[in-house]
C-alpha cells in the first residue's frame, strides 16, 4: 500500500488497512509479493496529482510484468477527476472515491471474484467512527486524531469541499473511545488534525466545540501530550485559550494557516479577517500563553498579488516572529474560484517570493531558537536519529511531527516513547540539541 498526502489521508490509509486486515489480507511491503497494488491518492493541488499519476504508473510497469496483479486507486484523486481517469490509466483495475477507506475489504474481494465488475465507484458521503478498525501506521508512541471531516469554508483557491464534500463534525463521546482505544495502544501524543478545528461541532449540538471536546479527552484519558493542528484565525476564542493555559497537557502549540496578511488578498481569498485581525489574534494568544510556538503557512503569488503584498507580509513576519512558517506557490486549480481571477502571477514570481521569504524565516527561526539554549525541556523521545544511529532524536512540546525541526540528543539513553528531560545546549535554524538529564538535576541545572 502506498499512502501519499495529508495526515488525514493516511487515518484513511489506516481504516484501510484496519477493515483488509480483518478480513485476512495481509500487507507485504514488497510489491512484487502482493496480490493487490493500492493507491490512496491526493488530489488537492497539481503537484499532488502529479505525484500520484507518477507512483501509479510505477505500480503499471509493476503489473505489465506481472499481469495478474490487481491496480486499485482511492482517495482525492479519483474524487476529482472521477470519469476522466478511466481512458487515461486503463491498466487500473479500480478506482473508488474518497469514501472508500470502511468497506475496503469488500471492494478488494468482489474485485478478485467478479469477472467484470464496475472499474469507477464513489461511494456515498460518511464520517469515520471509533468502532471500525485501524491499523496504526505512526510510530506506537504518537497518532492522529481526525476529529472532522469535510469543510464549510469557502476559500476561493481550495478545492477540499468539492473533493471530501461539507463539514461533518464526529461526536465527542466517539472522539473519546477512540483517543482510548489510541492510550490502550501506548499513544503519548495526539495530534488533532482537521481541516479546520475550531469549526468542530458547527454541524452539531451547540455543545459540541472544540474546548468542550479538548475537556473530556482532559478527564476520561491520561495521554501526557494533545497538539492542536489547522485552526482557522477566525475561530481562535478566549474559550481555548484559556483551557490551554490551564491544562499544560495541551501543549503550547498551534497551527494557524494565515494565508496572507494583506486584507486586499485576504478578501479575494474569501478569508474571513484582514491583517489587524491577525496582530490582535497574536497579542491575545501570547498573552494567555506566552511560551507558546505558532506555526503557519503562507501562500504567495495569489492573483492580484503585488511586490507591495509581500513586502507587508515580509513586515508582518519580522514583527510576529512566528516559531514555524511554511512558505507555498499559489496554484492555479482547475474548477477553484480563483482560477479566473485576473492578475495571475507568473512561476518565476512566485518561485521568487517564495524564496525570498523562506530565506527571512530561516533568519528569524535562527534568533527564535536561542532562547531555548540553557532550558530544561520535556522531550518524546522518537528513536535513533534517521542522520546517525550514534545520536536520539526527539522532538519538544514546540514541535508537531514531520513538519518542524527536531531534538537530537548527543548524552543520556532513553526508549522511543519516552517523555524525558534535555538540557538544551545548542540551537540551529530548525534544530535543536542536548543532554538527557536525571529530573533531580533539573532544579540545579535550571538555577545556575
Amino acid at each position: 500500500m502506498i499512502s501519499l498526502g495529508c495526515a488525514k489521508n493516511l487515518v484513511d490509509s489506516e481504516i484501510m488497512l484496519g477493515s483488509l486486515e480483518k478480513q485476512g489480507w495481509l500487507l507485504r511491503e514488497d510489491p512484487l509479493a502482493a496480490d493487490v497494488l493500492l493507491i490512496n491518492t491526493c488530489g488537492f493541488i497539481q503537484s499532488a496529482v502529479e505525484e500520484a499519476v507518477e507512483e501509479i504508473l510505477q505500480l503499471v510497469n509493476i503489473k505489465r510484468e506481472y499481469p495478474e496483479k490487481k491496480i486499485v486507486v482511492v482517495g482525492c484523486l479519483v474524487q476529482r477527476y472521477k470519469e476522466q481517469l478511466l481512458p487515461e490509466l486503463p491498466e487500473v483495475d479500480l478506482f473508488i472515491g474518497t469514501e472508500g477507506a470502511r468497506d475496503m475489504a469488500a471492494y478488494l474481494n468482489r474485485l478478485l471474484t467478479e469477472v467484470a465488475g464496475q472499474k469507477l465507484l464513489l461511494p456515498e458521503r460518511y464520517i469515520m467512527d471509533s468502532s471500525l478498525p485501524r491499523t496504526i501506521t505512526t510510530p506506537l508512541f504518537r497518532s492522529w486524531l481526525k476529529i472532522t471531516e469535510g469543510c464549510d469554508n469557502r476559500c476561493s483557491y481550495c478545492m477540499i469541499p468539492s473533493i471530501r464534500g461539507n463539514l461533518r463534525s464526529r461526536s465527542i463521546e466517539d472522539l473519546v473511545r477512540e483517543a482510548q482505544f489510541l492510550e490502550g495502544k501506548g499513544v503519548r501524543e495526539i495530534s488533532l488534525i482537521a481541516q479546520d478545528l475550531t469549526a468542530f461541532g458547527d454541524d452539531r449540538e451547540k455543545q459540541t466545540n472544540l474546548v468542550s471536546l479538548l475537556e473530556n479527552l482532559l478527564g476520561k484519558t491520561t495521554i501526557p501530550w494533545l497538539r492542536l493542528l489547522y485552526l482557522y484565525p477566525a475561530g481562535i476564542n478566549d474559550a481555548l485559550l484559556s483551557l490551554m493555559a490551564a491544562a499544560p497537557r495541551i501543549v503550547p502549540y498551534l497551527d494557524i494557516p494565515f494565508q496572507h496578511v494583506s486584507s486586499r488578498i485576504l478578501a479575494a481569498m474569501n478569508r474571513r479577517y484582514a491583517a489587524d485581525d491577525l496582530y490582535r489574534l497574536i497579542s491575545m494568544i501570547r498573552t494567555y500563553l506566552p511560551e507558546v510556538a505558532l506555526r503557519t503557512t503562507f501562500l504567495v503569488g495569489f492573483p492580484g498579488e503585488t511586490e507591495q503584498d509581500i513586502g507587508q507580509l515580509e513586515k508582518f513576519m519580522r514583527d510576529a516572529r512566528l516559531d514555524h512558517v511554511g512558505i507555498f506557490s499559489y496554484a492555479n486549480e482547475e474548477g477553484c474560484p480563483s482560477e479566473h481571477f485576473p492578475g495571475q502571477c507568473t512561476e518565476e514570481e512566485k518561485d521568487e517570493r517564495r524564496g525570498h521569504l523562506l530565506a527571512v524565516q530561516a533568519e528569524i527561526s535562527a534568533e527564535i531558537q536561542k532562547k531555548y539554549i540553557g532550558r530544561i525541556e520535556p522531550v518524546l523521545i522518537e528513536g535513533y536519529s534517521s542522520e546517525t544511529d550514534l545520536l536520539l532524536e526527539g522532538r519538544s512540546r514546540f514541535q508537531a511531527p514531520d513538519v518542524d525541526g527536531c531534538v537530537y540528543i548527543t548524552e543520556g539513553e532513553a526508549s522511543p516513547g519516552e517523555i524525558v528531560l534535555v538540557n538544551i545546549t545548542e540551537a540551529h535554524i530548525y534544530d535543536l540539541v542536548g543532554r538527557i538529564i536525571d529530573p533531580e538535576m533539573a532544579g540545579v541545572i535550571s538555577g545556575q
